[in-house]
């Protein structure tokens, strides 16, 4: 290839016109020098750069497409070849069909290619080999490959290559292909080979028998077997297999996952245990059936005291379904140290009865199993029920509280037991006096919790005089508490008129304000001054806290003239980012307003078009103009939200306002199947939240169909 009048037209091209993941494109022709270079080091740094740039985290853009001719090219002519074959492959996979997308664009871009990449299927090289058979199934262009590639599995004799081969061929033609990878599960082939046709197998939609069960559990551990092979949605067979069968939801196909997992946990080969535990961590994720039924392996885990820590992952999913540990745990936890606390951390979750008394002990080197035992994660509780009101254990907090060494973070897990354990554990009140001062924003809601009727007079003044002259970090708090321990607003009051005016904790203080409601006129000029100038380029915090500002004031004032061009800015932001929580704030603050917020109802209305949003645009329509929705056109698209995860918790709340006449008898399957089906509903989010929040979603849906009848 002549590089020059390569680079020439490359340089020819409108790079700063075409955009990629970071901007302008314009270091696309340095990168591509740089793959033509002789320094190896720039060549593999171009390589890395441009998979961050042109297929971002899976993501194609307008200049992938310009790029793919020149990546071929180069790969063409002995380039990095295998690397951007790769590379070319990923951009077809991050592609699509049809349509006039960039995503469109780059499929089209890398079929235009493929008579170089089915060229390169019979090099010599084996990697070379399964890069062009990998990105030659990545178009999708089954008509064009499929004959070359079966062709080429007659031949191919190495095992890699083969085992791309079916993947590849499987890709394409999964139906097709299921028989012939049947056969090749059982047979001579190599490992490599038979693993792949087990996945060809499950992706072909054939029966999961006793043959393939039995040829899983010879390949275990399994993952080794793929690990140089280009399809990462496959790179752990045993995980791929439980999660295909389970997503087939019938009663078959759980069963023979959970039969597998079973089996698989039970091995005595330690890496094929720990393939086997992360796959029934996901297992769990993914199916509501799955801890139950895991839970007869797991006295076979606590048998062996040397493995059973590679477990707690999973034992924590299982949550009370592996009970059975707890004697073990318990063993484990009343050691020394680190291995202790980890061990602690799951019997918390797993049989809190026996942890208390256990964390109890040395409390103040429990840190694992104490942020454990310690409350919500994001608002989701993780457990299924908070520790005993255990008499040791509640010693050990007061003394803990009171402790010199106690580090700043600490005092929230002891905070949240002794609340949660409410006037049991009133004996706390001297500690958390002592301790208001050090923890002042934290200490004023658990001393409300905890405290009797007859102590309220002495905690009230103890809080009253935190508010008035105490640490700046915590008046707002105490001030606060004083109002839900007496009715006793004066200090609420000051503090929230004071945080308004200097611009801090500004969405707090106007959300008070807006629970002191006519209460609290004098609060008005400081509401006022707080929110932002209209014209100003404001970023989602400042917007939440212009919602809880105008709210505030409509709740006082009953006069909806600043309210609703606030809300109606906030309204019009829908191409921003992260606007979710933003977007549903104001929606619920509209819906508070009733008919007042009527002139909302055109933006809140664009808004049914978002999944996301249109719970909220739904809650918000219903209060204000109710006679305007289409009940069962309504209650569908809040099934689609619900079903897709996009806000589900909200749209079940709107679905029961809606009532049952809005629902048709495929409303009343699809609000049964949200309650009742196996696979989770919730399945995304921080993991240790993933299993409880979708339990919560899950009765959620329950008690809306009782309610709907």
């Amino acid at each position: 290839m002549d590089l020059e009048l390569f680079f020439a037209d490359v340089d020819a091209q409108p790079w700063a016109e075409l955009r990629h993941a970071y901007g302008a494109a314009t270091d696309v022709p340095g990168h591509l020098r740089a793959l033509a270079g002789e320094d190896e080091e720039a060549a593999s740094e171009a390589v890395s750069e441009l998979y961050s740039a042109i297929l971002h985290q899976g993501s194609v853009y307008g200049a992938t497409a310009h790029a793919v001719p020149y990546l071929a090219r180069l790969a063409g002519a002995g380039y990095r070849t295998e690397d951007l074959l790769v590379l070319i492959g990923g951009i077809a996979e991050g592609g699509a069909d049809d349509g006039d997308t960039d995503e469109a664009a780059c499929r089209a871009a890398v079929v235009d290619q493929l008579p170089l990449i089915l060229s390169s299927a019979d090099a010599e090289e084996p990697g070379l080999r399964c890069a062009a058979v990998w990105a030659a199934a990545m178009t999708g262009a089954a008509d064009r490959v499929l004959p070359v590639l079966r062709r080429l599995r007659e031949t191919e004799e190495h095992p890699r290559v083969r085992a791309e081969l079916i993947g590849a061929v499987a890709r394409l033609d999964p139906a097709g292909t299921a028989a012939v990878a049947g056969a090749a599960i059982g047979g001579p082939e190599p490992d490599e080979v038979r693993v792949v046709a087990l996945l060809a197998c499950v992706d072909g939609g054939l029966p999961w028998g006793p043959e393939h069960h039995g040829a899983m559990l010879s390949l275990l551990p399994a993952d080794g077997l793929v690990v140089d092979h280009l399809d990462q949605e496959r790179n752990e067979p045993l995980q791929y297999v439980v999660e295909a069968l389970l997503r087939r939801d019938t009663d078959a196909d759980r069963d023979a996952a959970h039969a597998l997992l079973d089996a698989a946990l039970r091995s005595t080969d330690p890496e094929a245990r720990t393939e086997a535990l992360w796959a029934a961590e996901q297992a769990c994720l993914l199916s509501r059936s799955a801890p139950e039924r895991l839970a007869g392996v797991v006295p076979a885990l606590a048998a062996d005291p040397d493995a059973l820590p590679a477990a707690y992952s999973l034992l924590q999913k299982l949550g009370p379904h592996a009970a059975a540990a707890g004697p073990e745990l318990a063993r484990i936890a009343g050691g020394e140290g680190d291995p202790a606390d980890r061990a602690l951390e799951t019997l918390v979750l797993v049989a809190p009865d026996l942890a208390a008394p256990l964390l109890a002990r040395d409390l103040g080197r429990r840190p694992r199993a104490l942020r454990a035992a310690g409350g919500p994660l994001f608002g989701v509780v993780v457990g299924t029920r908070s520790l005993p009101c255990d008499e040791a254990l509640l010693a050990a907090i007061r003394a803990r509280l009171v402790a010199e060494d106690i580090e700043d973070h600490e005092p929230i897990p002891l905070l949240y037991l002794l609340a949660s354990w409410g006037t049991g554990a009133a004996a706390a009140l001297p500690e958390l006096r002592s301790a208001l001062p050090r923890f002042p924003a934290a200490v004023p809601r658990t001393l409300v919790a905890v405290c009797p009727p007859e102590h309220r007079a002495e905690t009230a003044r103890l809080l009253t005089a935190a508010a008035v002259s105490g640490p700046e970090n915590g008046r707002l708090a105490a001030a606060r508490a004083v109002r839900e321990l007496t009715g006793e607003t004066g200090p609420l009051k000051e503090v929230v008129a004071a945080r308004l005016l200097d611009g801090d904790d500004v969405q707090e203080a106007a959300e008070l304000a807006a629970g002191l409601g006519t209460e609290a006129p004098e609060l008005v000029p400081a509401l006022r001054a707080a929110l932002s100038d209209p014209g100003s380029d404001r970023v989602t915090p400042r917007m939440d806290c212009d919602i809880a500002v105008a709210s505030a004031l409509w709740r006082i004032t009953g006069d909806a003239a600043q309210t609703v061009p606030v809300l109606a800015g906030v309204l019009a932001e829908t191409g921003r980012m992260w606007m979710r929580w933003t977007l549903r704030r104001a929606a619920r603050a509209a819906a508070a307003m009733g008919g007042a917020a009527r002139p909302l109802v055109p933006p809140l209305e664009e808004l049914l078009t978002d999944r996301l949003h249109a719970p909220a645009a739904v809650l918000a329509l219903h209060a204000i103009t109710p006679e305007t929705l289409d009940g069962p056109r309504t209650a569908g698209l809040l099934l689609d939200s619900a079903e897709a995860d996009a806000d589900a918790e909200l749209a079940l709340e709107a679905l029961v306002l809606l009532g049952p006449a809005a629902l048709t008898e495929d409303h009343r399957r699809r609000l049964t199947a949200l309650a009742e089906q196996d696979l989770r509903v919730r399945s995304s989010g921080v993991e240790p939240t993933i299993c409880p929040a979708d339990e919560q979603l899950r009765e959620q849906a329950r008690e809306a169909a009782r309610s709907l009848g």
